[in-house]
């Protein structure tokens, strides 16, 4: 399962005033949710026996197969990562010591269905494998965009001076490019990240 969860994308939702980003993997056999303010990580691994357990405490009129439990699951959390809720469902959030709740409160085949996601503190492993390294090896790739990026452009423009040099004028005055300031370019894009940042 988790290894399957390092190809889910990592997605936006909100539950009242707070802003978590989230990423679960399901599947007949259990699920696991990964969810983080930016602040903590917390996730929380179900296997079939816990998740037919749970339901059973939570959902007493409701006696269903626990892969129906886990199909219906995913259709309640999966529109929601992807921005498209559904109206009938609420979610809500209670943060602890301990950890994280996410709270479901739903409706499967006509009666009231909830459920509760009881997340712990990430490992620090974890946190790294989902987190952390992605997010240094995409700086990364994007630092060498950004460097072959500039070299292009350095290059556009001497180009461009050589054609000036040679005599060439631009048939519309409105496709005239300033020369690029690699220097400039640097001090606005790090202004950019200290303002977001803050």
């Amino acid at each position: 399962l988790e290894s399957s969860l390092l190809t889910q994308p990592w997605a936006s939702v909100h539950f009242g005033e707070s802003t978590f980003l989230a990423k679960v993997c399901f599947r007949d056999t259990g699920y696991i949710l990964l969810i983080s303010d930016l602040s903590c990580v917390w996730y929380e691994s179900a296997d079939a026996e816990a998740v037919g357990q749970r339901s059973k405490e939570l959902n007493k009129r409701l006696t269903v197969h626990v892969s129906s439990f886990l199909n219906h699951l995913r259709n309640l959390v999966c529109p929601l990562l992807a921005g498209q809720p559904d109206a009938t469902t609420a979610f809500s959030c209670h943060r602890s010591a301990s950890g994280l709740s996410l709270h479901v409160k739903s409706e499967l085949s006509g009666l009231p269905f909830y459920w509760d996601f009881h997340c712990s503190p990430a490992p620090l492993e974890m946190v790294s494998r989902h987190l952390v390294r992605p997010l240094i090896q995409m700086n990364l790739v994007l630092q060498r965009q950004v460097q072959e990026l500039t070299a292009l452009l350095l290059q556009k423009d001497a180009e461009i001076e050589d054609y000036r040099e040679s005599g060439a004028t631009l048939s519309r005055d409105r496709l005239r490019t300033e020369p690029f300031q690699e220097k400039m370019f640097q001090q606005n894009f790090m202004a950019e990240v200290r303002s977001s940042a803050s």
